[in-house]
């Protein structure tokens, strides 16, 4: 992308050279020898009645020249159309530096979820460990049925077997991260707990989407194309327009003859100047001109379409993160409190089955409810980063300040540590 922004600005640098003066310099030496065999049959002759010398000329100049365009509109259009593709370049650029920011920082935060899925499934495993051998000692001193020990050993299978994948997937997206920073981590920091949840700012879906109306990357691209496209098509309907051009050049030029090998009086040197304003004006081209309008034509309600998707792609775009955002801030909120609603029930259910109300299975069931309430959590959490993240970058207001404030809320007392 860099390579093709830099490779407009020179497009616009040779777009511009068509209106810088145009100096031309030549030199050339030439020498001609011509030979007969004829019979001289001048009486007045030194060679008559012998074969006619061979006569030898020689000439050398040199010059130079200037050319400037005075009046040319297709070229003026060109060039300006050629400046309005280097600003889309720009934006392109602009754009790609954003994407690369929210797919590192979505991958940053897979990792985390990743994490947060491990130690999740490894409580899990753990958990039922414990109430397998309490499970195991209670059926030994006959308090519960083999079924009960079946089904924990069963669920500790499960339960191992889910946090064996976790690790995988944890390693994985490691790699993935690796991938799109070329930088091998051993370990990287968490959020902290003190990352303010809040709503977007403004909290106005519409001041979202005029923002992006006029910030936008993409939207000022397809801008800059459409302006080009309408350069373009003024360029090709002054093709048919005149054109001026001065010139001037200066030069010398002087030559030397012989006869027989006798030189003859050389030529006095010829010194020459000339200036001109030249006009031209195209009459008929072989309908290339008309051709050309047609086409640019096209290409300009092309460019105007394109806008017009582009705006409405990013609006939706733009509403739908903002409502995405607000909803993690709700979901976020809700699921704090589910761990609490889970934590509790757990309890109640150890407690039920303490006394005979309730069987492993219920325990079973909520435990692994707590571990998902407590996933839930901290994946909701990553969703919010990434969705305020995307929403900035739709509207065209992500900056480096953005990632900057989120490293100012990192735990790196507590890093997540690759797998090996």
């Amino acid at each position: 992308q860099r390579a093709s922004a830099a490779s407009r600005k020179w497009g616009v640098a040779i777009a511009r050279s068509s209106f810088l003066p145009q100096a031309n310099a030549n030199a050339g030496r030439s020498q001609s020898s011509n030979r007969s065999d004829s019979i001289d049959t001048n009486p007045n002759s030194p060679n008559f009645g012998r074969p006619t010398p061979e006569t030898t000329s020689t000439s050398q100049s040199w010059g130079a020249g200037v050319n400037q365009t005075v009046l040319n509109l297709q070229s003026w259009f060109g060039y300006r159309g050629a400046k309005e593709r280097a600003r889309q370049a720009d934006w392109d650029l602009e754009n790609t530096s954003q994407l690369l920011v929210t797919r590192v920082a979505a991958a940053y935060l897979n990792v985390l979820t990743r994490q947060a899925s491990l130690e999740s499934a490894t409580a899990a495993e753990e958990a039922v460990r414990r109430q397998l051998e309490q499970v195991q000692q209670r059926y030994d001193v006959g308090l519960d049925a083999i079924t009960g020990v079946l089904e924990s050993k069963a669920a500790y299978d499960r339960a191992e077997e889910t946090r064996i994948q976790a690790q995988s997937d944890l390693w994985i997206s490691f790699e993935a991260l690796r991938t799109l920073t070329g930088v091998a981590y051993a370990q990287i920091d968490r959020i902290a707990r003190d990352l303010p949840i809040v709503d977007p700012e403004p909290n106005d879906e519409d001041a979202w989407v005029d923002t992006a109306m006029s910030t936008n990357f993409r939207i000022r691209s397809r801008q800059n194309a459409l302006t080009a496209a309408e350069h373009d098509l003024k360029g090709q309907m002054s093709a048919h327009l005149p054109t001026i051009s001065a010139s001037a050049s200066y030069g010398n030029s002087s030559g030397q003859q012989s006869f027989g090998g006798v030189l003859l009086p050389s030529r006095p040197a010829t010194t020459y100047t000339s200036y001109s304003l030249n006009f031209q004006m195209p009459l008929f081209s072989g309908l290339r001109v008309h051709a050309g309008v047609k086409q640019a034509r096209l290409n300009l309600e092309q460019a105007r379409q394109a806008l017009i998707g582009e705006e409405l792609t990013v609006a939706e775009e733009v509403r739908t993160r903002f409502r995405q955002v607000v909803t993690d801030v709700v979901r976020v909120a809700a699921r704090a409190e589910a761990i609490k609603s889970a934590e509790a029930a757990m309890e109640a259910t150890e407690t039920g089955y303490d006394v005979g109300t309730r069987n492993i299975v219920d325990v079973l069931l909520a435990q692994q409810n707590l571990f998902l309430a407590q996933f839930n959590y901290q994946q909701s959490r990553h969703n919010y980063v990434l969705n305020m993240l995307r929403l900035k970058e739709s509207a065209g207001t992500l900056s480096p300040n953005d990632i900057v404030e989120l490293n100012g809320h990192m735990d790196a007392d507590n890093p997540v540590r690759k797998v090996q």
